[in-house]
């Protein structure tokens, strides 16, 4: 035994009582918790076990036990996380001979037969198969860890198993994921794709087919086998699986909505995005590529908001190989996972640059060739997929100074303005700005003097009412100047207020007293956020008085906008923030970003988007908090409620006890104890009845924010039919759908780096591997017309929304079919407000039937 194992074992038991430590024994037994915190590491934790099983036998089974009631509670309670690093963590306790290995047959046979029972349609609900997957998920994943054991072990019993997975796999659904997809493709259901399951089944069979031999998974097992067999193997109690979810109705759309939630609590781990060509990215077994994705997925998982440690873990991962390329590749398809990603963006940001501080000769040149990748990409990136790929390139080049070789890009300002490359790199340099300042960025951008065109203007307000000597006369720079004089004097508001109505109005009209009064206070607030945000709490009580109605409202956008003309960083705080204060309705916020004026911006400019997506994220962020309120004083009211019981009862059982005072009864308890218990109980019942009025306010104004949110969907969905209806090209007579690509033509780039060939899209995620990609930009232009493209970026912003709100706008799906979905919609609008719901037409089910028969042949 080596010197590091040795000590290890050794140090066992020393906080216990036992050996004057101070801590249980219970407590310091917490190689579990090890396992399932740096999973990647159960093989060394299992042969640790396995050693101290042939001392402590009963230490072991306590091991074994333990993990099995962790698995068990897992499984009923949903945490998906825990049952795949518990099975995992079985298979490593296996092949240190800590677990028979029939138990593990027994446990898989478990799983499957409870994810048959979920696609049964009669004892089952295939709305459900995404639980069902998740269980088959869990036994491939955990082959190539205790496969090859089980293959030496227990061969028979073992192929019963992989037979039942392949008759599993031939009885589910095929998944088509095109609603998450990071590309959108034109091929539309490729009978050579497969989806997630079958492509992970067929690693593994092909990890069958070579003999169980796999080089990404250590096995420190075996320079102890010959000491490991004899200790004793213990048996895992048997597990069930809870009961699959019935359906009850047969109805469309109560299964979509199953289907949804199954979705939500069994969503895939990871959309493979393969970004480096076969020639530049390590070579490795597809078996070994799945086992260091997971590692990577697993340290991503448990060191989160912990970057320093998730760094040091994943340059550390126990391999024989490198793998930067494979992990800049899972990082990004994780910061670009759909419908979002498992962690703030920010966290992969901060991973991101600790990578490249951590291994600064090699994984920043990765980062780089992976940005010129997707960039050439960009055209068919998904459109919130490329909001993250620009917020997220703009915070990484902000922690090293903004260097970049824009000269490489210099050509995207010949580009059309509508052109994704050209939009893209606006938009960065935007963001850059928003994180540093004008010159600075304007400098970093001295090797590509061209591209100075697309940077913003020098931010700064537009005051309508700047005094100058040819317009101090003007009426209205004469009450700007009035009403700056009035804040400056500390006027009170209704001393302003009734300024307005007496001395504005009057005269000139509420519109233009809107003016007046909007540019001045924006300009007293324009220093800082934090001016703006003074002004709108002193003085919001003027601006809400001015605009009453959504017609004043969209008015005072407008003013907003104009004044904010060359900050669009501004105009959307300004406006989400005077929509906090609710001096602006998110129905009117919605009916401004899609009035003419934005409209035609909608292809060429993140701007309305942006106030789009912070007043719904807004609106919904004010529903969840409701809820959680509404859950807290749920709670608070069953303890206040107990209290008061608990009071009450102490209080009527001290009256009670009675003594015999000069032959009449009295009671017993002291006068001054009777009264700090009826104190008690009459404050104990104050709390109650205050806690009830609190929920019963809450309840109120939960149902007036969904009674809100049903409204503004229900908008906000008509808008874009209506605007995409006006611009969409028509169906033909023989129903061909247009092809709004139409005008791309394969492109052959010139030899660049290597590191930025032309990236792949594995099968999972797109097109076919050897498949060009269509519509890549060159540097004699771009072949998609504008119309074109602002149907492109319409539609792909349509089903952003549809996904990013699917729960929401499931329950009120029936509401949208009547009253939205309704007549002759154009097919287009159609397919990415319902892809982005999963939510598939006849047409689309009978093609995936056609695909899953395809790939089963």
């Amino acid at each position: 035994m080596s010197a590091g194992w040795r000590t290890l074992l050794l140090r066992i038991g020393d906080r216990c009582p036992e050996y004057s430590g101070s801590a249980d024994h219970k407590e310091h037994i917490f190689l579990l918790q090890c396992a399932e915190q740096l999973p990647h590491k159960i093989p060394f934790f299992g042969v640790l076990i396995g050693l101290m099983n042939l001392e402590n036998e009963d230490f072991a089974k306590d091991i074994v036990d333990t993990t099995q009631a962790k698995l068990q509670d897992a499984l009923h309670n949903e945490n998906r996380d825990r049952i795949r690093i518990l099975l995992r963590f079985l298979s490593g306790l296996m092949c240190s001979k800590v677990v028979v290995p029939n138990s593990i047959i027994e446990t898989f046979e478990t799983l499957l037969s409870s994810a048959a029972t979920i696609l049964d349609e009669e004892t089952g609900n295939p709305s459900w198969q995404p639980r069902a997957d998740f269980y088959v998920y869990c036994i491939l994943a955990s082959l190539p860890w205790g496969g090859p054991e089980l293959f030496e072990q227990v061969p028979d019993e073992f192929e019963r198993v992989l037979v039942g997975i392949q008759s599993y796999i031939s009885i589910r659904r095929h998944f088509d994921d095109i609603a998450f997809s990071v590309f959108e493709t034109d091929e539309g259901h490729s009978p050579n794709k497969k989806d997630f399951m079958e492509d992970l089944w067929e690693r593994i069979q092909i990890l069958s087919r070579s003999g169980w031999k796999v080089k990404s998974v250590p096995k420190p097992h075996l320079p102890f086998e010959a000491q490991l067999v004899a200790g004793k193997s213990h048996r895992l109690s048997p597990i069930s699986c809870p009961p699959p979810n019935l359906s009850q109705t047969s109805s469309e759309i109560l299964k979509g909505q199953e289907k949804h939630e199954a979705d939500l609590k069994y969503p895939q781990r990871l959309r493979r995005l393969h970004i480096f060509p076969t020639n530049q990215a390590e070579n490795m077994q597809p078996v070994d590529r799945f086992v260091v994705e997971e590692c990577i997925l697993d340290v991503l998982l448990f060191f989160n908001g912990c970057r320093k440690e998730c760094a040091f873990y994943l340059v550390s991962l126990p391999v024989s190989f490198r793998y930067e390329y494979l992990m800049a590749e899972t990082i990004f398809s994780q910061l670009l996972l759909l419908p979002n990603p498992p962690f703030r963006p920010i966290y992969y940001t901060l991973v991101i640059i600790d990578l490249c501080k951590a291994l600064p000769g090699a994984f920043p040149s990765v980062v780089v060739g992976a940005v010129h990748v997707l960039f050439d990409r960009i055209s068919n990136m998904d459109m919130e997929c490329r909001t993250r790929l620009i917020l997220w390139f703009s915070h990484h080049l902000s922690n090293f100074q903004f260097i970049w070789p824009w000269q490489e890009w210099s050509y995207v300002k010949d580009l059309p303005k509508w052109a994704p490359q050209r939009v893209f790199v606006q938009e960065v340099l935007e963001r850059e700005i928003r994180l540093s300042y004008f010159e600075k960025i304007k400098q970093s951008i001295e090797d590509a003097a061209e591209l100075e065109e697309l940077l913003p203007p020098k931010a700064g307000p537009n005051f309508k009412f700047l005094s100058n000597e040819s317009t101090e006369n003007t009426d209205g720079h004469k009450l700007s100047k009035e009403l700056f004089g009035m804040v400056r004097g500390k006027k009170s508001i209704r001393d302003i207020i009734l300024w307005v109505e007496e001395h504005v109005i009057p005269t000139n009209g509420a519109e233009f007293a809107l003016d007046v009064v909007s540019q001045t206070l924006l300009d007293i607030g324009s220093k800082s956020f934090t001016h703006l945000i003074t002004v709108l709490e002193r003085y919001g009580q003027i601006i809400s008085k001015l605009c009453p109605n959504e017609e004043m409202q969209l008015l005072l956008m407008d003013e907003v906008s104009a004044y904010w003309k060359n900050s669009t960083q501004m105009t959307a705080i300004a406006i989400d923030r005077m929509m906090g204060y609710r001096l602006i309705s998110n129905l009117a916020i919605v009916k401004w970003v899609f009035s003419p004026a934005n409209v035609e911006q909608f292809h060429v400019s993140d701007r309305p988007w942006e106030i789009l997506r912070n007043a719904v994220s807004k609106t919904y962020n004010r529903i969840s908090d409701l809820r959680k309120e509404i859950q807290s004083l749920k709670k608070g009211l069953q303890v206040a409620k107990e209290v008061s019981a608990k009071a009450i009862k102490e209080l009527e059982e001290a009256k009670s006890v009675l003594e015999i005072v000069e032959g009449q009864p009295a009671p017993a308890e002291r006068p001054g104890r009777l009264r700090r218990l009826q104190v008690h109980a009459d404050k104990a019942k104050t709390e109650e009845v205050t806690m009830e009025e609190s929920l019963e306010a809450k309840g109120a104004l939960l149902a007036r924010a969904l009674e809100e949110s049903k409204e503004l969907l229900k908008l906000l969905f008509k808008r874009f039919v209506d605007v995409l209806t006006e611009r969409l090209p028509t169906v033909s007579a023989d129903g061909e759908i247009p092809n709004l690509r139409a005008g791309y033509q394969n492109v052959n780039f010139a030899a660049r780096d290597l590191e930025t060939a032309t990236m792949e899209i594995d099968n999972e995620n797109g097109a076919d591997k050897n498949s060009e990609p269509n519509g890549q930009n060159t540097k004699n232009g771009y072949s998609v017309g504008e119309l074109e493209q602002w149907c492109l970026c319409t539609l792909g912003y349509l089903k952003s929304f549809s996904r990013q709100y699917a729960t929401e706008i499931w329950s009120h799906i029936a509401m949208l079919d009547e009253e939205v979905f309704v007549g002759d919609i154009h097919p287009l609008i159609r397919k990415a407000a319902f892809s982005g719901l999963c939510r598939f037409t006849n047409e689309a089910m009978h093609g995936m039937v056609i695909i899953q028969d395809e790939i089963r042949e």
